[in-house]
């Protein structure tokens, strides 16, 4: 019989899964068959909050040069955007999957997703100071928007890298990471905009 996990338990496992990513979505599509450890549903909803945490504070320096009232209302705003872009486009990336033939569930295909958008949202979070310091020494607007938009590439580009890495480890015949995150890219850019978490 599995033993109960703690918090702290469950806390290690969200640890496990930004560690070795690859690692850990194999375990959940494995979990409970040749003696591997089934990992806990629980992460689901930890990872979600680990995204939506990070995704906040580099919200809240989206409005620096703006005010305390700009840096809530961004902070809140963000991973609202965020989440949003990740929840239109993964029915997406499961109709594709099944259509192209893939064996995963949709449990796992939301995890793989769910891991690669905590890898976005910790490259935003290490971002923060580079947001910061331009925002704070320069206040143009202008400038903000571009390091703004170099920061997204950035993290789409690690996002590219890690969804490749997990999907190829899950099936590795088949593998459409690139145009699931250009949909993901493009919905999240619109919405942002559409936001004005792009308006300096």
């Amino acid at each position: 019989m599995r033993k109960r996990l703690t918090l702290a338990n469950n806390l290690q496992e969200v640890g496990a899964a930004l560690r070795e990513p690859e690692a850990f979505a194999i375990r959940w599509r494995d979990g409970g068959l040749n003696d591997v450890e089934p990992v806990s549903a629980v992460v689901f909803p930890l990872l979600t909050v680990t995204a939506v945490l990070c995704t906040t504070a580099y919200g809240i320096t989206m409005g620096l040069h703006q005010g305390p009232g700009a840096m809530i209302t961004k902070g809140m705003v963000a991973p609202i955007a965020a989440g949003l872009a990740w929840l239109i486009s993964l029915p997406t990336l499961y109709i594709i999957n099944s259509l192209s033939g893939s064996k995963l569930n949709l449990p796992t295909t939301t995890l793989a997703a769910l891991i690669t958008v905590n890898f976005g949202a910790l490259a935003m979070l290490a971002s923060i100071p580079i947001n910061g310091f331009f925002t704070i020494a320069f206040g143009s607007p202008t400038l903000s928007l571009l390091v703004n938009y170099t920061v997204f590439a950035g993290v789409g580009i690690s996002m590219l890298s890690v969804f490749m890495r997990v999907m190829k480890a899950l099936e590795p015949r088949r593998n459409l990471a690139l145009l699931w995150l250009i949909l993901v890219a493009a919905t999240g850019t619109e919405l942002f905009h559409l936001f004005g978490l792009f308006r300096f």
